[in-house]
């Protein structure tokens, strides 16, 4: 144990959270066989830390501390059931290990224990939005609202999806594994979906200082290739296409930022700082997915294989990319989408084409802050600064990203001076 002050035990209880909250949850879940519990307790051990550590100093293994600490917690919770025979039955269902046989909590199983509760989220029984809301609670430890705004839903709407999810694994007594190879390609559409929303909110975080969370990414890819090495030999080629788009994608971060943390678009990127290795593993990758058809992740990696093949931003082919958006929007059909597209039609044609398409798009994204800013920056393009202004005004009163907001803010400025 090391003595530490405040500040220093309140940003490591903060840093064990962001890096393992899903490392502890998918263990307790396996320990307690119950995820309102394991939650629960979760939650108090985080709680206890900061007075404990504080006091006695950070642990050296702290996802090992909050492990066991929340496990003892759950044992406590057990204890203070009324019933004997529901403890006796809850014990012995959730096969709690004996405190003489504990383990570290420090093993590299773990891992193995996020792939199961990832499973056990997207079970069929679920229905697909709350199989992905529950994963990301539990495997990414998004809050309610960051899910809620991934969705475009209100929170209240994402508490409840929450609550029914956990209630139907509960009373369907859905197993806690990974299922039979036989079973797993029904399963893996959500999975991946799964996977690419927590890579998204490391990719572009709904809020906080920063647009970036390196953390989510990197865990979002590693699942990704847990995911493609558990289905080998023959990987389902759009978990092969999922691991690309991430590579690539992930391959810009160190250069998505300056230095004082704010935000760099693509086209104004100096990209020397891209992760070449990173791309070049990709690429091949990319390839094998494409060989295996046109699918939604396929697609999209081969998007974004064309940006990062363009040694400068001029070289980019929009008129492809926008071609490969018009495939993805018919096997997909979504106003997301369909912006993605119009974006590119702008890059390729003019910006007066896409503010056509854009505008039918109006009532479905009036809520979407990207929706405005994509549009205000076509209108600043074209030199209508005042209907910028008033397009970049209403990005700012829905971005939650500071990183993004201090973007639109030196946006709205230009236009207006």
């Amino acid at each position: 144990m090391v003595s530490t002050t405040k500040s220093d035990v309140t940003q490591a209880i903060a840093a064990v959270y962001r890096a393992e909250w899903g490392r502890i949850i998918a263990i307790l879940i396996r320990l307690v066989g119950d995820f309102d519990l394991a939650e629960e307790a979760a939650q108090e051990a985080f709680a206890a830390a900061v007075n404990q550590w504080q006091t006695n100093g950070i642990p050296e293994l702290p996802r090992a501390w909050i492990i066991r600490t929340a496990r003892y917690k759950a044992i406590d919770r057990l204890r203070r059931r009324t019933r004997l025979t529901e403890k006796l039955e809850w014990y012995a269902a959730s096969g709690l290990i004996p405190a003489s046989e504990e383990p570290t909590y420090d093993s590299d199983e773990i891992p193995d224990d996020r792939l199961r509760l990832i499973f056990t989220c997207c079970h069929p029984a679920l229905a697909i939005e709350n199989q992905v809301a529950l994963t990301l609670r539990m495997l990414g430890g998004l809050e309610t609202d960051e899910i809620a705004r991934a969705f475009l839903v209100p929170p209240t709407t994402m508490a409840q999806r929450l609550v029914r999810a956990k209630r139907k694994i509960r009373d369907a007594g859905i197993p806690y594994k990974v299922p039979d190879t036989t079973d797993l390609s029904l399963r893996i559409e959500a999975v991946l979906t799964v996977i690419y929303l927590i890579f998204n909110e490391g990719y572009a975080a709904t809020k906080g200082e920063t647009i970036l969370r390196a953390d989510l990414c990197t865990e979002a890819i590693r699942l990704g290739q847990l995911v493609r090495q558990l289905m080998a030999p023959q990987p389902p080629s759009e978990v092969t296409a999922l691991v690309a788009l991430m590579l690539l994608h992930d391959s810009r971060r160190d250069a998505r930022l300056d230095e004082a943390g704010d935000l760099i678009l693509l086209e104004d990127q100096d990209r020397s700082r891209w992760n070449h290795q990173q791309i070049a593993t990709a690429l091949p990758l990319v390839e094998e997915a494409l060989r295996g058809g046109m699918g939604v992740y396929a697609l999209q990696a081969a998007i974004a294989a064309l940006h990062c093949q363009a040694a400068r931003a001029e070289d980019t082919d929009w008129m492809q990319i926008a071609r490969l958006y018009g495939v993805l929007e018919r096997l997909q059909p979504s106003p997301i989408v369909a912006l993605n597209r119009a974006v590119a039609i702008a890059m390729a044609d003019s910006p007066q084409t896409a503010l056509g398409l854009i505008d039918q798009l109006s009532t479905e994204l009036d809520n979407y802050h990207l929706f405005h800013a994509t549009r205000a920056d076509l209108l600043r393009r074209i030199g209508a600064s005042q209907d910028a202004t008033q397009s970049y005004q209403r990005a700012l009163e829905l971005v939650t990203n500071d990183s993004e907001r201090r973007f639109l803010e030196r946006r709205l400025h230009e236009v207006q001076t």
